[in-house]
Formats: C-alpha cells, structure tokens, sequence
C-alpha cells in the first residue's frame, strides 16, 4: 500500500473527503516528526513506538575502489511493533 492508497482507504473509512485524510495523514506524520527530531517518541497503543537510536561512527569500505571509508555516526528512526499488531498478524 503506498501513500496515495492509504489516503483513499483512510477517507473511506472515517467517512471522510480524501483531501481531508490527506491533512489527517500529514498531520500525523508531521507531528511524529517532530517529536522525533526533538529526541522523543511516539507510542500509539495497539500500534507500536517510534523512536530515535543513534548509530555509531564506524569504518565502511567503498565497494567501487575498496578503499576504507570513515561512516559518520548518524541518528535513525525506528519502529518497534507493539502487542496489538504483532497479534493480529499471527
């Protein structure tokens, strides 16, 4: 399922205009953004949490010369399914 069809299957449900579910999404991943970039997470009960992890700096290798690369430390988002997902996958 991809953004487009996601909002049309949100607008069918809630009853609602695609243009409005198209705020609602956007709207939701904003805000989970935001809160991301400031360092804390979010938890939606039944759903999952995400969350920002740091990854440490490390020694890649370039595979087109094979030459060792230093890799910066970086920031990455991460999502961690919660009860009620993993149970109604299973």
């Amino acid at each position: 399922m991809n953004k487009t069809e996601l909002i049309e299957h949100i607008a069918t449900q809630a009853d609602i205009s695609k243009a409005a579910a198209t705020r609602a999404l956007e709207a939701m991943i904003g805000g989970v953004k935001a809160s991301l970039k400031k360092g804390g997470s979010v938890s939606i009960s039944g759903f999952g949490t995400f969350a920002v992890t740091k990854r440490a700096a490390r020694t890649g290798r370039n595979p087109r010369t094979g030459a060792q690369i230093k890799i910066k430390s970086a920031k990455v988002p991460k999502f961690r399914p919660g009860k009620g997902l993993k149970d109604h996958l299973n």
